[in-house]
């Protein structure tokens, strides 16, 4: 069950976040999506920007980060968005349940 990431993914408003989330889900390159209310402060153009911003969590395999990180470059609003891997682990039930609503 180690073969399991989230990727973590910025979005400038909850509807592109869902957005994202439904692409991705038609595209079965992941089985879920949490979206968070997040408060983001970072540099961007020679300032430092304190924004809101949804976090979009998509749940998949380490064998679709490509295809995820392509996909949400394709359609995302943001110059430089962040897609970021993270992996983690998981209960045997949950994994299995994923790998069978995931196309790799």
């Amino acid at each position: 069950y180690m073969n399991f990431i989230f990727i973590y993914i910025t979005n400038p408003t909850k509807k592109e976040a869902e957005k994202g989330a439904r692409y991705l889900l038609e595209k079965k390159l992941i089985a879920c999506a949490n979206i968070f209310p997040i408060n983001s402060l970072y540099w961007w153009e020679g300032k430092i920007i304190d924004d809101n911003e949804f976090v979009l969590i998509a749940k998949t395999t380490k064998n679709n980060f490509e295809k995820v990180k392509k996909e949400i470059e394709k359609i995302h609003s943001y110059k430089i968005p962040c897609i970021i891997k993270i992996p983690v682990s998981s209960n045997k039930k949950f994994f299995n349940w994923l790998k069978k609503e995931i196309k790799e």
